[in-house]
């Protein structure tokens, strides 16, 4: 029985240390790799786990992708919101509108859409219909008259006063009704002139003969409107004076209007808006903004031809609305827009183009917060793999990846925390491509390009491991 029991007992030990060599492996099994594993086998992994991070660039690579590395400078760098836009008219003094002066019929029509016409210049001939100022003629011709005759009898009555023949009671009669005709014929020269006729015609009404056309002109422009634009003319090599364009006819040849109805429409649209629409979350952005007159970056769809002078103007939001539209659910703010202009001739007239025209779309970069002692990089000098972004330093024809810190990107740039990663100053960072350079290092690295484990020295010097 004896023989048979310790055999059992063996067993049941050996049984008993492997289970708790199993349920214990976690511990014990690191002690036994590290052991087994040579200094060749740890070298192999860490070169295995560790990811590519130079690449070399010849001359011509770099020409190919238009590659520029740039020194980097701390700055200060503003996060903006991205608003959609409209250039619209501004209200009250980009349009103008011509009404007739009295009830006539058109007879001819010297200005069309598209002419240009300085105030002053006539647009109009009506000949005139109206009952109302053939009579105001007719009474001006009766006052002059009138004062003729009195000036007539006093002169003659005068010698008669003088020897004591006549009363002086009626020299003083007649010298009161003279003042009372010369006050009706500056009040019947005042009403002809609001109605239309220029001073010259009123001297013919008061030389009794009587105005049946006028002329309707070009209004003068508003105190304090800035309407200068260049013109060529044929007298001189360039004349400055402000300018309207006829944008729309209201009437047509031979059509009869009434007083106060509208000839046609002038434009000018040196002073325009820019009318920006943003939703209600938005609002305590742009307020801040329209508060603080902080700029406004406007990118404006037509206008990359390079062939005009650069704006030389601050953009700022001047109010905001304070109503909302119920379609879209969106509220409007305006932002003042000088705007420029250039003037060619053909067939002896004179045209005017615009930089900026109304219903042109714009996007509008509003400034919401500002990020000190950054580093700013286009938004193609970083790229990203997953969590991870990368930008490439320069040293000759090797670029480096480092990871860096993105705060904040947008369309055009990219804010990155100057955290130690980057050495202002020092690094010379790529510009662009960044996407490119790091298909081309996964590549170089997979055929056997720079040597694993090779780095830069805080210097900017190679090290290749070994060497």
């Amino acid at each position: 029985m004896k023989r048979f029991l310790k055999p059992l007992v063996g067993a049941s030990f050996i049984a008993a240390l492997a289970a708790a060599a199993y349920l214990t492996n976690d511990r014990w099994a690191p002690w036994l790799s590290s052991e087994d594993s040579s200094p060749a086998d740890e070298k192999q992994k860490q070169e295995t786990l560790d990811e590519p991070k130079l690449l070399k660039l010849s001359s011509q690579a770099r020409k190919n992708l238009s590659l520029v590395s740039k020194p980097i400078h701390p700055q200060s760098y503003w996060r903006t919101i991205q608003v959609p836009g409209m250039i619209v008219d501004r209200p009250g003094n980009s349009d103008r509108g011509v009404t007739a002066p009295a009830v006539g019929v058109v007879v001819r029509v010297r200005a069309v859409p598209g002419d240009i016409v300085k105030p002053g210049d006539r647009l109009f001939t009506l000949r005139l219909s109206s009952e109302y100022l053939q009579n105001v003629q007719s009474e001006l011709i009766k006052a002059v008259n009138e004062v003729q005759l009195l000036k007539e009898e006093l002169d003659r009555l005068s010698g008669f006063a003088q020897n004591g023949s006549l009363p002086e009671a009626k020299l003083i009669e007649l010298k009161f009704q003279m003042r009372r005709q010369n006050t009706a014929i500056q009040v019947f020269r005042q009403d002809l002139l609001a109605r239309g006729l220029t001073p010259q015609q009123v001297d013919r009404v008061a030389d009794g003969k009587f105005v049946s056309e006028i002329e309707v002109i070009a209004p003068l422009p508003l105190d304090g409107e800035s309407t200068l634009v260049s013109l060529k003319n044929t007298a001189k090599a360039e004349e400055t004076a402000p300018v309207y364009e006829v944008r729309d006819l209201k009437v047509e040849l031979g059509q009869q209007v009434q007083a106060g109805q509208t000839l046609c429409l002038l434009a000018n649209h040196h002073s325009l808006f820019i009318e920006g629409r943003s939703f209600r979350r938005e609002a305590p952005f742009l307020e801040a903004a329209a508060k603080n007159g902080w700029p406004i970056h406007v990118d404006f769809d037509e206008d990359g031809d390079g062939s005009w002078p650069p704006l030389k103007q601050t953009l700022a939001i001047r109010h905001l609305a304070n109503t909302v539209d119920p379609a879209s659910r969106t509220f409007d703010f305006f932002v003042p827009l000088a705007n420029q202009a250039r003037s060619y001739a053909k067939d002896g007239k004179t045209f005017l183009v615009w930089q900026f025209r109304p219903g042109q779309r714009v996007r509008l970069n509003v400034p919401v917060e500002e990020f000190k002692d950054v580093i700013v990089l286009p938004a193609a000098a970083v790229v990203r793999e997953g969590p991870e972004a990368y930008a490439f330093r320069q040293n000759g024809d090797l670029f480096e990846r480092r990871a860096v810190h993105v705060l904040h990107e947008d369309r055009f740039n990219v804010v990155l925390a100057n955290d130690g990663a980057l050495r202002p100053g020092i690094d010379f960072l790529a510009q662009g491509s960044a996407a490119s350079l790091n298909r081309v290092l996964k590549a170089q690295n997979s055929s056997g390009g720079l040597p694993p484990g090779a780095h830069f020295h805080a210097d900017g010097s190679l090290h290749i491991p070994g060497k």
